[in-house]
């Protein structure tokens, strides 16, 4: 799957970013949650992503789809 850029987002927004991108196996944050996710996979043509769970449990992590809008750097970005 390709890369993916945000969507338009008000300059005014704390996840506004001309250059961010999201590619698979990047550690993400949730705007909801303080908690870690890594990128599955990315759909750009629907603003859409699938994330689980990071670090992995024993057991495995649940993979669930979210709006991009919804999605932050981990740490802060880098151009």
């Amino acid at each position: 799957m390709g890369d993916s850029v945000l969507p338009d987002i008000p300059q005014s927004s704390p996840l506004a970013s001309p250059s961010m991108t999201f590619h698979q196996g990047d550690c993400v944050t949730l705007a909801s949650d303080g908690h870690t996710y890594q990128v599955i996979s990315v759909d750009d043509s629907h603003d859409r992503c699938w994330l689980r769970r990071w670090p992995l449990s024993r057991q495995g992590s649940e993979v669930f789809e979210i709006s991009l809008q919804q999605v932050r750097p981990s740490r802060p970005h880098r151009p």
